[in-house]
């Protein structure tokens, strides 16, 4: 897969990756964000209020995925912006079985391939439906976060919120973690 992803990414370049960018236009969120609690892959639960006041980007993920190198990419803009950035990663196994492996595997995955130090969550449903995380619920859902009915396309879609909890953009897997896009917004 780390062979493939560069090619990936290239052809997302080319054919227009930067289409795969929602943007909010100033809307408030219709209920906080920071009112919701997640289950880490541990089993710990954490409030994302304990994040307030730092960006949060949210990536739903899968371990045997095109997309799974953005690990490596997701490491290093953490690495980079950790003093004002938080990342949460979801594994989800919505699309094509590419997340098969216990909480446990995944964190072993995570760390032996791409040394992994942010948050992973407890592997959970991703996609609209009864069984939808509520963290995924609230993203995807324009009651709840203002504006944006975008659930995850595919693995790796990432959604970046404000200090605040303002839901700012929606980003298509293609999109890279380090694309000017997102990182503008960091700087």
């Amino acid at each position: 897969m780390k062979l493939i992803y560069p090619l990936i990414m290239k052809a997302g370049k080319l054919f227009g990756a930067k289409s795969g960018i929602l943007e909010n236009s100033g809307k408030q969120p219709g209920s906080s964000l920071f009112s919701i609690s997640y289950t880490e892959n541990n089993g710990q639960q954490v409030s994302l209020g304990s994040m307030q006041g730092k960006k949060l980007l949210i990536v739903n993920t899968a371990s045997d995925c095109g997309y799974t190198a953005q690990y490596e990419t997701l490491q290093k803009l953490y690495d980079k912006y950790k003093d004002r950035l938080e990342i949460i990663a979801f594994p989800a196994n919505d699309f094509k079985e590419q997340e098969k492996g216990s909480d446990e595997a995944i964190a072993h995955f995570c760390k032996v391939n791409y040394g992994i130090s942010f948050p992973l969550a407890k592997k959970s449903t991703v996609i609209k439906g009864d069984d939808q995380n509520p963290v995924f619920r609230w993203l995807s859902d324009a009651n709840l976060n203002g504006w944006c009915n975008q659930a995850p396309e595919w693995n790796f879609s990432k959604y970046l919120v404000d200090e605040k909890g303002m839901l700012l953009r929606y980003f298509a897997p293609s999109v890279s973690p380090m694309d000017k896009s997102l990182t503008v917004i960091l700087e």
